[in-house]
């Protein structure tokens, strides 16, 4: 017999042996299988007792002994060793040092603190459920960070050759007191074991992990170690479109600004640098990994949005790490799970961990952080409804800009006082040259001493607030769930009439804080006309200025109802304090007089109107010569 048939029989042994094991029946099975024929047998017995019950001298049947039970069970002994004997063959091909742990029965464990609530399964080690005591969802249920069914969560190594998964392995818990737990997964080496260790922070919303190769020093492969961590976020909040809008995947490069993926569709990178930390933000709430060494370049995040009425966004993580390869692998990282409140991710102390909060960039950004915020934290203190502070948050600021708005007010008054030698130059220059009106215009500005850009300044300076106020309300946690009025929940839309259809670009109910701004916006714009100058030239600019409420109407219907009862409020601020500077503050005689009294007091030219006029001399002259 040649070699190959050799190789063949024991090949065909080896198959035999393999299928045997796989259909031979299990415990519960063979246990099964016995009740089932002690059942028919007894049957059997009583059948044939009753066929004999008529006659005195016919005896009970009895069941014969089963003398081949013996070596049925025998061959059953014999056969589960053999199984047992070829699972533990594959489970050694299969995980090498940690074929011990590869068989088990899971199990489930807490631990928690005043925060939160966090559940693991002792299978893989890994957290099933991250519950935040002080939140709950829209619905009053109470609030997870993640779907327990979100997916991966593993450590990844090779040792010895063998891919090693944690989710596969079994391990035994350790509780170190009601706030942290260690998970072991023993080797079949005394002294070698893998450690996952989970700690509560007791005044943040951290959770440190540690993760140790006890004794086990030049045995994994640190370059193949990563942490991968598949997460899907529940809806938990009103509305799930703006919620929609609102999650996100960012990370920091140790040497860069934040960054983040498309908010708006799938998205995936590999980290070119390496990462301090990489965050799956939730419209209010979220779980970023945070390593102070950091994250290895070559690490690999995702993120993609799902189209189901109960979830949000899944996340995608593959992390690497930069390990020495001889030394004891002994890795540490920080869970932050808790909300998006910008004083709590600031006092991380993080590098730009607040910056998961989009507060507007720039000076939008800048006003958020130092202006709005502060005064925003110090009514909070007093005790208030939001609603009440959210009026003197606006009363605050209108009054910080009183002067600039005393300043606009002022300079649209000489504008409009203006009016009679405006209509006589445009009527001299109507159908002249219009560089000369323009240039009379001009004119007339120097001599009553008017700046026509003065009351453009003013307003140019509060439109951040206004903008950096659409993106304050909106990502402010402490407005959520939180009742005003009509209003259920001031961080999301206020409905008073849901509509049995769908408007286009407006949505399927009626926001009563949007209906009146909007209303209030279109008075506002009804009293500033008066007060400004005629526009030649701009015919168009009135309905611009009408159309400009019905655009916001809809824009801001699913908005905060937060957000639409500031502006409303600023709105009606606004109409009071016009009229009251009309009324009492501005003497619009007295300025009608100070003009004249300009136009006839000589006035030696500015270096700007200056450089205006010798500019308009120089086009006049560039005009000349091209008629020639």
């Amino acid at each position: 017999m040649d070699r190959n048939s050799v190789f063949g029989f024991i090949l065909i042994a080896i198959i035999l042996g393999a299928y045997t094991w796989y259909t031979l029946p299990s415990a519960e099975e063979q246990a099964r299988m016995q009740e089932e024929a002690d059942r028919k047998a007894k049957e059997l017995v009583e059948e044939r007792n009753r066929s004999t019950s008529g006659t005195d001298d016919a005896a009970p049947y009895e069941q014969p002994e089963l003398s081949a039970a013996a070596p049925v069970a025998e061959l059953d002994s014999a056969a589960r060793a053999a199984a047992d004997s070829l699972r533990n063959t594959t489970k050694a091909q299969r995980f090498g040092l940690f074929a011990t742990a590869a068989e088990g029965q899971p199990d489930e464990l807490s631990i928690e603190n005043e925060r939160m609530l966090v559940s693991f399964s002792t299978k893989g080690a890994k957290p099933t459920l991250m519950n935040l005591k002080e939140y709950s969802t829209f619905n009053q249920t109470p609030l997870l960070l993640a779907d327990p069914d979100s997916g991966a969560y593993a450590f990844r190594f090779y040792s010895g050759n063998k891919d090693i998964n944690t989710a596969d392995l079994h391990f035994t818990a350790e509780r170190l007191g009601t706030d942290a737990v260690r998970f072991t997964a023993p080797t079949d080496q005394p002294g070698k074991a893998l450690e996952i260790t989970y700690r509560l922070d007791s005044t943040s919303y951290f959770m440190d992990v540690r993760a140790r190769f006890v004794g086990m020093a030049g045995e994994i492969d640190p370059r193949s170690l990563f942490f991968q961590w598949n997460l899907t976020g529940f809806n938990n909040e009103k509305y799930l479109p703006s919620e929609m809008q609102k999650c996100g995947l960012y990370f920091k490069y140790f040497n860069d600004k934040r960054d983040y993926l498309s908010e708006s569709s799938a998205d995936e990178k590999k980290l070119q640098g390496r990462t301090n930390w990489v965050a799956y933000k939730q419209d209010f709430f979220t779980v970023a990994m945070v390593s102070e060494k950091g994250f290895a370049a070559g690490s690999e995040v995702a993120i993609n949005p799902l189209e189901v009425p109960t979830h949000t966004k899944q996340y995608r993580s593959k992390l690497y790490f930069d390990l020495d390869r001889s030394a004891e692998v002994d890795l540490g990282m920080r869970f932050y799970l808790g909300p998006n409140h910008y004083g709590t991710l600031r006092r991380t102390e993080i590098p730009e961990f607040q910056k998961i909060i989009d507060l507007g960039w720039g000076i939008f950004g800048w006003m958020n952080q130092w202006l709005v915020i502060p005064i925003f934290n110090w009514l909070d203190g007093w005790g208030w409804s939001y609603g009440i502070i959210i009026l003197v948050l606006t009363i605050v600021i209108k009054v910080l800009l009183m002067p600039l708005t005393y300043k606009n007010f002022v300079a649209s008054a000489k504008m409009r006082l203006l009016k009679p030698e405006m209509e006589a130059i445009n009527e001299k220059h109507k159908d002249g040259d219009p560089l000369k009106k323009q240039q009379a215009t001009m004119d007339l500005y120097r001599k009553a001493g008017v700046n026509p850009v003065s009351g453009c300044v003013p307003m140019l300076i509060q439109m951040p607030i206004l903008y950096a106020m659409f993106r304050f309300f909106p990502s402010s946690i402490e407005l959520r769930q939180q009742k005003f009025l009509w209003a259920d929940d001031l961080s999301s839309y206020d409905s008073v009439m849901d509509l049995p259809f769908t408007i286009p670009l407006y949505g399927d109910h009626v926001s009563l804080f949007t209906l009146l701004m909007a209303l209030s916006t279109v008075f506002y714009t009804m009293l500033n006309q008066q007060q400004m100058p005629t526009q030649q030239g701009m015919p168009n600019m009135k309905i611009m200025m009408y159309l400009f409420p019905v655009m916001m109407l809809f824009f801001l219907n699913n908005f905060s109802a937060g957000l639409s009862y500031y502006y409303l409020l600023a709105n009606v601020i606004s109409i009071l304090q016009m009229t009251l500077l009309k009324k009492w503050f501005v003497n619009e005689d007295k300025i009608r007089a100070q003009l004249v009294l300009n136009m006839k007091t000589p006035k030696k030219k500015s270096r700007w109107q200056q450089r205006l006029e010798d500019m308009q001399k120089q086009q006049k002259e560039m005009q000349s010569k091209r008629k020639r």
